[in-house]
């Protein structure tokens, strides 16, 4: 360990080969309950990258929680190279009330850089931008759909980015959906500030879903076994490519009513497929939707009761949609089948 320099993050050190969980003041509650963003350090014995792993940027996206417990639990962070920061609830206030928001009703992930003297959101992006993003060379922030919609797992990236792609690919997420960044997100401002950025996006707010959180936990795995801070023992090889898309479509309901889905997550569709019918109560009058091109469902509604304009289907273009439903299917059935590790199932 001679040599390797000790992290230090808000007033405390940690030294090489320990790992602690540090806890940063952020506000105090009007009932005096203190709030904090809990970050656990794991500072290797020897030099290598630093790489931070955030979740629950939105309060409601409880799956990223799972997926960095899961994480930080791995026999296989014994052997790290380098340091990782795993912080699996950032938005502490909207994920004790289940809420997608602060209290003050503003998007965490639409108010970075932030300050130090702004609003309850600047202030909370401000800290986790100073204390952990911008101490990392790479993040992989962890995103779920919103309440009442499911998402094929997915990274997303920015267009344009060799290195990011081939991270993407290592991932092993069945999807890799190149797509631009937005003002104030944390990915924006990360890329801005030279940090490099995945986003993962798998299953549904407020609720865990098995398939999302394997395919999260082998996919960090493997990203930091290819950044060299992780040996392979024990760290699954994809079985197949991920499919990729640069275009995808909502479609949306045509009016309010019940709405009846044919189509699941994962399925490849050519256009003019029938993916759903929107009914009023009666029965009495009802309108299809169809797909307006050959693509793969990543992401769709679940709640049955619709109204007019509700997004129903998230639709992405692929390279041969004619294989995809193979391909997906292999790539799905790798995750399921195989344990997340070769020596120690963490559940």
């Amino acid at each position: 360990m001679a040599g390797r320099a000790p992290f230090e993050i808000g007033e405390t050190t940690v030294a090489p080969g320990e790992r602690r969980v540090v806890d940063l003041p952020v506000s105090v509650l009007s009932d005096h309950t203190p709030v904090t963003l809990s970050v656990e350090v794991i500072h290797g014995a020897r030099p290598g990258p630093k790489v931070f792993v955030s979740a629950a940027v939105h309060g409601d996206e409880v799956i990223g929680v799972e997926i960095a417990r899961r994480l930080s639990r791995s026999p296989l962070l014994r052997s790290l190279r380098g340091t990782l920061l795993v912080v699996p609830i950032v938005n502490s206030f909207g994920f004790l009330n289940r809420s997608r928001y602060l209290p003050d009703r503003r998007d965490l992930n639409r108010s970075f850089p932030g300050s130090a003297g702004g609003s309850l959101a600047a202030r909370l992006a401000n800290l986790f931008l100073t204390e952990v993003v911008l101490r990392c060379d790479l993040g992989i922030d962890l995103h779920s759909a919103a309440i009442h919609r499911t998402n094929l797992p997915q990274i997303r990236v920015t267009p344009g980015d060799p290195q990011l792609a081939t991270l993407a690919r290592v991932f092993g997420a069945p999807v890799v959906l190149t797509s631009p960044v937005r003002a104030g997100s944390l990915r924006a401002e990360a890329q801005e500030r030279g940090v490099e950025m995945l986003l993962y996006e798998a299953g549904e707010g407020l609720r865990f879903d098995e398939l999302a959180v394997r395919t999260g936990v082998a996919g960090i795995l493997r990203v930091l076994h290819h950044k060299g801070m992780l040996p392979a023992k024990g760290i699954s090889r994809p079985r197949q490519v991920p499919l990729a898309a640069t275009e995808t479509q909502w479609l949306r309901a045509p009016r309010g009513g019940l709405l009846r889905t044919f189509k699941g997550d994962g399925e490849a569709v050519e256009k003019g497929t029938l993916m759903a019918a929107v009914s009023d109560p009666f029965g009495e009058r009802e309108e299809e939707i169809t797909a307006p091109f050959d693509g793969l469902v990543i992401g769709r509604a679940v709640l049955p009761v619709v109204n007019e304009g509700d997004a129903i289907f998230h639709l992405a273009r692929v390279s041969r949609p004619d294989r995809a439903g193979a391909a997906l299917e292999e790539i799905v059935g790798h995750h399921v089948r195989d344990p997340l590790f070769d020596e120690d199932e963490i559940i």
